[in-house]
């Protein structure tokens, strides 16, 4: 297992992000770091834990859609 990052809050948070950045790895996207593992789930934790993938919070997303909508 690998480091957790300091800006991530917990293990949970650590798994769920390298969930999703498997899943984007697995449509297609390229890997931001060198490994010479083919499993995506790894090549995406090792993303996680050296900070190559940005901590997403939807709700603040949600947010300045709304606020970009009423400003129109």
């Amino acid at each position: 297992m690998y480091k957790l990052p300091e800006d991530l809050k917990s293990k949970y948070e650590f798994v769920t992000l390298a969930s999703k950045r498997a899943e984007q790895l697995q449509t297609g996207a390229l890997p931001r770091v060198a490994l010479t593992d083919r499993k995506l789930t790894v090549v995406a934790q090792a993303e996680v834990a050296e900070g190559a993938v940005r901590v997403w919070e939807p709700e603040d997303e949600e947010i300045l859609e709304a606020t970009d909508e009423e400003e129109e």
